[in-house]
């Protein structure tokens, strides 16, 4: 696989409201919500194409269908997220991690905002996405 940069990264946290006290109001970064959703994020912050506070509940949503993390899996800390050129690249990365003995926590699949995107829980308790954002490439 080809990776062309680092899209995104989230603390993943199980109390956003807390967590966005550090991040916006001590540090005073750019994070804002849609609505009432609860994932803060910014395209602002250099460096970065991404960065956010992902709510665990959405974060588990997001791989398990469901807003509970599994308790037999590591509750994970942050998400990184590393853009590939192309949705056709996501399902190839996916397999490619396959091959090489990663369980998935989901095959590729399109997300309703567009990304295409698949992941794994890492070692470190890190979920790792390989992904293709198209608003992130323009």
């Amino acid at each position: 696989m080809e990776i062309e940069f680092l899209s995104t990264v989230a603390v993943i946290s199980p109390h956003p409201t807390v967590s966005r006290k550090l991040y916006v109001d001590a540090l005073g970064l750019p994070l804002r919500g849609r609505g009432d959703d609860e994932y803060h994020h910014s395209e602002e912050i250099g460096g970065s194409k991404s960065f956010g506070v992902w709510p665990l509940a959405q974060a588990a949503e997001a791989c398990f269908g469901t807003s509970e993390w599994p308790a037999d899996r590591a509750v994970p800390q942050v998400s990184i997220e590393f853009d590939v050129a192309d949705a056709a690249a996501v399902s190839a990365a996916a397999d490619e991690l396959q091959r090489a003995g990663y369980a998935l926590l989901h095959e590729a699949r399109e997300e309703p905002w567009g990304q295409t995107v698949t992941r794994l829980l890492s070692v470190e308790g890190a979920i790792v996405g390989i992904s293709y954002a198209p608003v992130l490439h323009e």
